[in-house]
């Protein structure tokens, strides 16, 4: 039973190497490109890791160059566009140093391991990026990692002695103006002509990554008593979201609003099959007639009793098949049986009890993570053979994003994309449907120049190696998503960019 899933994808035809980007219509007359009713000579960029060009599970040069603000201001500067400064990491390892000593992991990159089979790893390496060596700017593209809709507002959230504990960010507080500034108030203090906004994925996101190990707080107003992973109050997004386009406008500027994509649509949650596990028939009945008793007696006595309901007592049955077979997993949204199980009248051991306490089987519409791929069917203790992660040990409910999770992750989403939509019309706004785009790269593909545009992971093109943020190239087709909506909404004509010569995933050990 012994590693029965290490990887549930086969990297291949990886991607080709980039040429120098090139715009889709050639510039044959000087002024043939114009911004329309816009001003392009001052953009800032607002948003958050997308803004900011991560990539990999990492901040990094490359990342940073390859960033849509950065490719839409190599853009703009056809149509009036002025100069675009980045805070540029120092190398292109990825990872933060805080005086020396390293807070966040290296890059991704893809490395051929003894098999011969290409698989994502973390760049071994040592940074060179310390955040206590503070950049001085203003800089244009004012996008930060992990930054939620409220944090652009909260003071303090660069400021550097708060980092260890978590209460401010390691990236803005390498290029914040002061340690008590706002990521707003640098954006603004710059009185930017044009603008883009795109924050609130993680709003949802830590929630859906971590497997909804977090809370919904809708209906609690006061963000500073949110934990990282929690999904973020609508009403409380509406107003911050308000606040961030009203002080953006506020001296005229015009700009562009981006919402929310489905998070359950990228490679994170789509490319570890649910029913992952192989299994013979021998094997198959054997886990049956261990779980026989589970599923005929004492399943029913606790519906009898009155404990759980008979639908509770349909979806914890566990069965297995020859054939592939859906993992078991703990579910933290189940009763815990764990205590009632121990007394009468089943007086099951402890450990026997605490496994089945949140016992179930993952089902068809529930989504495995990415990271699971590594320990799905893997025996964690040698000594135990039989210990297998999937088949005879749960996978964490971490692991999993259950359908009534995804409810969850869906209904904050679309309240947010209500209000980002219904801002954009009433300021008169290019707006772009990001979600809708991203349905489309997830559903079949969009057709390139020399391509198809997929969410496979790692060899579709679109996304990075950490199965979230975008590739090159899948930044470059977010850019010219934007730059379609800012000629349509302005009636300017900025030229876009042929995302083929953007680069994707590359087979390297080289940073």
């Amino acid at each position: 039973m012994k590693n029965i899933l290490k990887y549930t994808f086969a990297l291949l035809a990886i991607g080709f190497v980039s040429c120098d980007p090139e715009f889709d219509s050639p510039v044959t007359d000087e002024g043939f490109y114009t911004s329309g009713t816009a001003d392009l000579s001052k953009y800032v960029s607002v948003g958050n890791s997308l803004t900011a060009g991560y990539a990999d599970g990492a901040l990094y040069i490359t990342g940073q160059n390859n960033s849509y603000p950065n490719i839409m201001a190599e853009q703009f500067s056809f149509a009036g566009g002025g100069d675009f400064t980045q805070p540029l990491m120092n190398d292109n390892v990825g990872g933060l140093l805080l005086s020396g000593t390293q807070i966040t992991e290296n890059r991704y990159i893809l490395a051929v391991g003894p098999n011969g089979n290409p698989s994502p790893v973390r760049l071994i390496g040592t940074p060179t990026t310390d955040i206590a060596n503070k950049l001085t700017g203003p800089f244009n593209n004012m996008g930060v990692p992990g930054a939620k809709s409220f944090h652009l507002v909260a003071p303090g959230y660069g400021n550097i002695a708060g980092v260890p504990t978590g209460a401010a960010n390691p990236y803005f507080a390498r290029f914040a103006s002061s340690e008590g500034a706002t990521v707003l108030d640098d954006a603004t203090s710059q009185n930017p002509t044009f603008f883009s906004l795109w924050i609130g994925n993680n709003d949802i996101l830590g929630y859906a990554t971590s497997g909804g190990s977090g809370v919904d707080q809708t209906g609690n107003f006061d963000p500073s008593t949110y934990g990282g992973n929690d999904i973020t109050d609508p009403n409380v997004f509406a107003a911050v979201y308000s606040q961030q386009v009203e002080a953006l406008t506020g001296n005229g500027a015009k700009g562009v609003l981006v919402n929310i994509p489905e998070v359950t649509s990228i490679p994170y949650f789509t490319t570890v099959p649910t029913n992952a596990i192989p299994l013979d028939a021998p094997t198959a009945a054997q886990l049956n007639a261990q779980f026989g008793a589970y599923n005929t007696q004492i399943l029913p006595g606790l519906v009898g009793i009155g404990f759980i309901t008979a639908e509770e007592a349909a979806l914890r049955m566990i069965n297995f098949s020859a054939g592939q077979n859906f993992p078991i997993m703990t579910d933290d949204d189940l009763t815990d049986l764990t205590a009632v199980l121990q007394g009468p009248p089943f007086n099951l051991p402890a450990s026997l009890a605490a496994l089945l306490g949140q016992l179930r089987q993952v089902k068809s519409d529930d989504l495995i993570v990415l990271t699971a791929s590594s320990i799905l069917g893997t025996t964690p203790d040698p000594g135990n053979p039989q210990g297998v992660i999937g088949v005879t040990i749960p996978l964490s409910d971490k692991s999993v994003l259950a359908v009534s999770e995804q409810a969850r992750v869906t209904a904050a989403s679309t309240s947010y994309n209500a209000t980002i939509q219904a801002l954009a019309g009433a300021k008169g706004l290019a707006y772009v449907d990001a979600k809708a785009a991203l349905a489309s790269v997830a559903n079949g593909g969009i057709p390139y120049d020399g391509g198809i545009l997929t969410s496979q992971f790692a060899t579709g093109g679109a996304f990075s190696l950490d199965g979230v943020h975008p590739t090159p190239r899948g930044y470059a087709f977010t850019a010219n998503l934007i730059i379609q909506a800012i000629n349509d909404t302005y009636d300017a004509t900025i030229p876009k960019v042929h995302i083929g010569n953007y680069p994707t995933v590359t087979v390297s050990n080289n940073p």
